[in-house]
């Protein structure tokens, strides 16, 4: 039984671009996660300060994170799509 590649591997066109992109997404969050960091460092007892519905800064902070990086996988999936298609067509 002779079984083929379920996809045609060829060059990616768009590869450049989308390690741009990455390399974007990743500085963005690493500032945005160093914030986070700083905070706990240097003013401990400012994550304990209540906000929204009684939860503390680092509990909606760090959900914030966890939703942030959700996010920017499907930005960055729907970016790179993009670009595939219009770069990498035949």
């Amino acid at each position: 039984m002779l079984h083929e590649p379920a996809v045609v591997i060829s060059t990616d066109n768009a590869a450049s671009k989308k390690s741009k992109l990455g390399i974007i997404l990743f500085f963005a969050y690493t500032i945005i996660y160093s914030g986070f960091v700083l905070i706990g460092l240097t003013k401990p007892e400012l994550m304990g300060l209540e906000l929204i519905g009684g939860q503390n800064i680092a509990i909606i902070y760090g959900f914030g994170l966890i939703v942030l990086a959700i996010v920017m996988g499907f930005v960055y999936n729907y970016f790179c799509t993009k670009m595939e298609n219009k770069l990498n067509k035949n």
